[in-house]
C-alpha cells in the first residue's frame, strides 16, 4: 500500500512536471521542485519501509522520529515542491474535470482546506494518538497503526498547505500564516515537555524513561527547526537604507527612521 501510494504520487507529479515544461514554463517546473518532491516521497519510504520501522517498535524515540518524518518533514517538502501551477496540474485534465463536476467533493475539499478545520484535524491527530491507551492500542493492531500514520500524513499536508499556500488561495496573509505556525508550535512543545518531564514511562510498550525523554527531544528539535524556518521565511524583510540616503530620510521622516 505504501509503495503503491508513493508510485501513484510520483506518477502524478511526473505528468504535471512534463505538461508544464512542454508548455514552455520550465521556470514553474524546475528540477529543484522535482528534487524536493522525490525527497519528500523518499522520506516517507525511509520512515515506513526502512529499519527505522523496526526500531520504532522497540524505542519510543524511533517511533517519534518516524512520526515527525511522515507528519511534518515529508508533507512540508511535498507542499513546497508543488507550490504554484504545479498544484493544478497534479491531476490529469480528464480526472480534474470529473472532480470539478462533483459538487460534494468540491465542498469537502474546500472545507478541509479551511485553516480552522486543518488545525482541528492536526490537533485531533496529535492529541488523540498520543493518549497512552490509543498509542499502545495502535502498536498492537496493524490496521490502527496504519490509520495513525495516515492521519499524521493527512494532517501534516493540510497544515502545511496553510503555511505554504501552494495554490495561492490567500485565505491567510503573511501575518496569518505566521500566527498559524505559532499555533502549531505550542501544542507540539507541550507534548514534548510532557515526554521530557515525566518521571515515569507513559506508554506500556516503552519502559525506558531516558528513551522517552529522547523522544520528547526529537519532537522539540524537529518542530523548532521546521516551523522556525517557516516563521523566518514569513517574517517581513526590512529593506536596508543606503548610508548616503539615511540623512535625507532622517530629515523627511525623523520618527520612522528613528524607530
Amino acid at each position: 500500500m505504501i509503495v503503491a501510494g508513493g508510485a501513484l504520487a510520483l506518477a502524478a507529479f511526473v505528468q504535471a512536471f512534463a505538461r508544464l515544461r512542454r508548455r514552455g514554463r520550465p521556470d514553474l517546473a524546475g528540477f529543484d521542485r522535482a528534487a524536493l518532491f522525490v525527497l519528500g516521497i523518499a522520506i516517507v519510504g525511509v520512515a515506513l519501509l526502512s529499519p527505522l520501522d523496526a526500531l520504532a517498535e522497540r524505542r519510543l524515540s524511533g517511533h517519534m522520529l518516524q512520526h515527525v518524518l511522515i507528519g511534518d518533514v515529508a508533507p512540508a517538502l511535498l507542499v513546497v515542491a508543488l507550490r504554484g501551477p504545479l498544484t493544478f496540474f497534479l491531476l490529469p485534465p480528464a480526472v480534474l474535470k470529473r472532480v470539478a463536476r462533483i459538487a460534494t467533493l468540491r465542498s469537502l475539499l474546500g472545507w478541509l482546506l479551511r485553516p480552522r478545520v486543518a488545525f482541528a484535524i492536526w490537533m485531533l491527530a496529535l492529541g488523540l494518538w498520543h493518549v497512552p491507551l490509543a498509542y499502545d492500542y495502535a502498536l498492537a493492531h496493524p490496521l490502527a497503526h496504519d490509520a495513525e500514520h495516515l492521519s499524521f500524513m493527512t494532517a501534516g499536508l493540510l497544515v502545511w498547505m496553510q503555511l505554504v499556500d501552494p495554490a495561492r488561495r490567500r485565505v491567510l496573509g503573511r501575518s496569518g500564516r505566521l500566527a498559524f505556525a505559532c499555533c502549531l508550535f505550542v501544542p507540539g512543545q507541550v507534548l514534548a515537555g510532557v515526554l521530557l518531564g515525566s518521571p515515569v514511562p507513559l506508554y506500556a510498550s516503552y519502559a525506558s524513561v531516558g528513551d522517552q525523554q529522547l523522544a520528547g527531544l526529537v519532537m522539540l528539535v524537529e518542530q523548532a527547526t521546521s516551523l522556525g524556518a517557516c516563521a523566518a521565511f514569513l517574517l517581513p524583510v526590512v529593506p536596508r537604507i543606503p548610508e548616503r540616503n539615511r540623512g535625507r530620510l532622517l530629515v523627511r521622516h525623523p520618527v520612522r527612521v528613528a524607530d
